[in-house]
């Protein structure tokens, strides 16, 4: 299924509809949202095997509680959204495919027409797993290599093997070629910190080599960037960050009160909360739970037109959008 495909006229003219609202708003004409979401990120889990330095997973460190997406869950959201919705990425936090019904989250997806897209660090991408992800109708499969020697990986993938991501992806490789070359678009995704930076023409070559379909080079989030910071890369075209007069680091894109994201989409957790972000990574800003509330009541309520209003006027109060890439050089 290309990008494409999902598209028809109910949910063209949703798009149609949320774009010119959120446009009217730019113009400081107040809108409120009367179109449903065009895109949604579900959360399988927020479970990792991995503890990489920029990750709440990884740090363990969140407030909320660790557990995983119940598949009637994540039915009734389609029930409820589906019909307008174009996009599906089943991934927030957690590596997705450590949930046991990862294959029937996203075929529940796929048999509503939706684009369907995960991200995993693919050391769980067995032989015998790869062929269940192609049987699923996955469309887009975006696999994390943060180096191409095991030190340079480890050091931003704490605990990871670089050689199960090599194997990982030449798994799903076979996989699609024994499918006649239907399955997933397989993209490797480069996160260029401090310790691999050298090595951005090697990826380049290596992913030409294996044969995914597409390399993405990634620019780094990292929460307190300063002086001396080992993930901070030399080479300011790939990082987010530049040093200012007094010494600190900040963004270097423009912090405007507008954002797209809180009119196109949303996020639901394992547990069904609404968050309007993917940076609201410990779901502070929980507009409502899927299951208690309708899905209609939570993003059409009065709660969540106030928090998109305060976009337009006071987002620099909102400790989530501090370091937000809206805007910013994300993909070198």
């Amino acid at each position: 299924m290309s990008r494409l495909s999902p598209l028809n006229r109910k949910r063209l003219q949703n798009a149609w509809a949320s774009y010119r609202l959120y446009a009217k708003n730019q113009r400081g004409i107040r809108a409120e949202q009367t179109a449903w979401p065009m895109s949604l990120s579900v959360e399988p889990t927020t479970s990792c095997n991995l503890r990489c330095p920029e990750c709440p997973s990884g740090l363990r460190s969140f407030k909320r509680p660790t557990g995983m997406l119940d598949l009637e869950l994540m039915k009734k959201a389609m029930d409820e959204m589906s019909d307008y919705l174009i996009y599906l990425n089943l991934y927030f936090q957690g590596e997705p495919f450590l949930h046991p019904q990862i294959d029937e989250l996203v075929a529940e997806a796929s048999s509503r027409g939706l684009y369907t897209s995960t991200s995993t660090n693919a050391h769980f991408l067995r032989t015998d797993r790869c062929k269940e992800i192609v049987r699923s109708g996955l469309n887009r499969l975006i696999i994390s290599i943060d180096g191409m020697t095991q030190e340079t990986y480890a050091a931003y993938r704490i605990g990871g093997q670089l050689e199960k991501v090599i194997e990982g992806t030449q798994n799903m490789i076979e996989a699609r070629r024994e499918n006649e070359g239907i399955g997933p678009h397989l993209v490797w995704q480069f996160l260029v910190v401090g310790p691999n930076e050298h090595e951005i023409d090697t990826v380049r070559k290596q992913a030409q080599t294996i044969g995914v379909d597409e390399l993405v080079i990634k620019t780094a989030q990292i929460e307190n960037p300063e002086d001396g910071h080992p993930l901070l890369t030399n080479d300011p075209n790939y990082r987010r960050y530049d040093r200012q007069g007094d010494g600190t680091w900040r963004l270097r894109n423009p912090f405007k009160n507008e954002c797209w994201r809180m009119w196109q989409g949303c996020v639901m957790t394992w547990d069904g909360k609404i968050v309007p972000c993917c940076f609201d990574k410990d779901a502070h800003h929980s507009m409502g739970i899927i299951g208690e509330t309708p899905f209609s009541s939570i993003w059409f309520g009065e709660a969540y037109q106030r928090f998109r209003q305060q976009i337009f006027t006071h987002r620099s109060q909102l400790e989530m959008c501090q370091n937000c890439s809206e805007g910013s050089h994300a993909y070198a």
